[in-house]
């Protein structure tokens, strides 16, 4: 009951005539507090959205949906509307940066978005062309003898035809394993290797397949925000989400030959509980997963 008593107050009263003596003695709006008060990155882009979205006003409200190009006009805005000076490039440049962040953030979900929709077609040449560059990258010392053939099952795909493993990814499947293997292809090649271990062996190309699915899931969730903020001082890009899912790949491997499961049956229960530890990790406010950390 008190509790409740309490929050109505505050919200209704107490809380204004609280910012009103904070911005009398400070000289600062509880905007430019908050940006004082937290460090650059996750830490303040993710104060900011929940902030703005809390607001009354639709200034603040519109300024976490803004596009790319409008984010300099929104900051002018934003400025105007909490009576900041334009002179305070700090707060400018703060909060452009972190509108742009936000706004990055939901283009890049839609770009991947777009990529997992499109499905692998053997008759475009473009899509054809990556599969036999993943193959080449993996397997510089062996030609395949033909385009469906058993041989891509040692690069770990199910069947003699790759497409069809694909389905559920679409082309970011392919994208994603073809970025770790052309970029960290030292890593591609050695965990190949460690794939095809006699008792803890898995098949490489579905285990990555798989990943993409848990590296977009985390960004369709929200999961992401804090690493890609702290990564990025402005707009996340493709690149970027790719270097998340080699960060995946290269720490799932260890984990499966750390945890030791007795068969690849148990597969999706120890999936799961990678999957529930780099959750854990990506709780922390100053998150940042990248292979070569």
């Amino acid at each position: 009951m008190w509790v409740y008593v309490w929050g109505f107050l505050y919200s209704n009263y107490l809380r204004f005539w609280l910012k009103w003596i904070l911005r009398l003695v400070t000289g600062k709006c509880e905007l430019q507090r908050l940006f004082d008060g937290s460090q650059a990155g996750a830490q303040r882009t993710l104060s900011i959205d929940s902030a703005f979205f809390m607001r009354s006003s639709t200034v603040l409200r519109n300024a976490v949906h803004v596009e790319e190009a409008e984010v300099e006009k929104c900051v002018r805005d934003v400025m105007k509307e909490k009576k900041i000076q334009q002179q305070d490039t700090g707060f400018k440049t703060n909060l452009h940066i972190s509108l742009l962040q936000i706004s990055g953030y939901k283009k890049l979900y839609l770009n991947v978005e777009n990529l997992r929709k499109v499905p692998y077609d053997s008759d475009n040449e473009e899509h054809e062309e990556q599969l036999i560059e993943l193959w080449n990258l993996l397997m510089p010392h062996e030609n395949l003898k033909a385009r469906i053939t058993k041989q891509w099952c040692d690069i770990g795909f199910q069947g003699d035809d790759p497409k069809t493993d694909f389905r559920g990814m679409g082309l970011l499947g392919l994208v994603n394993l073809v970025y770790f293997s052309k970029h960290y292809t030292d890593e591609a090649r050695q965990i190949l290797s460690r794939s095809n271990h006699p008792k803890l062996g898995y098949s490489y190309a579905i285990v990555g397949i798989n990943l993409t699915e848990m590296a977009y899931s985390l960004l369709k969730n929200g999961a992401l925000k804090s690493h890609l903020y702290n990564m990025v001082s402005g707009l996340p890009q493709m690149e970027h989400f790719h270097q998340f899912y080699c960060y995946l790949v290269y720490e799932f491997d260890k984990f499966w030959f750390e945890e030791e499961p007795e068969s690849i049956m148990h597969f999706n229960q120890y999936r799961e509980k990678f999957h529930e530890k780099i959750k854990g990790l990506l709780l922390d406010c100053d998150v940042i997963l990248t292979l070569q950390n």
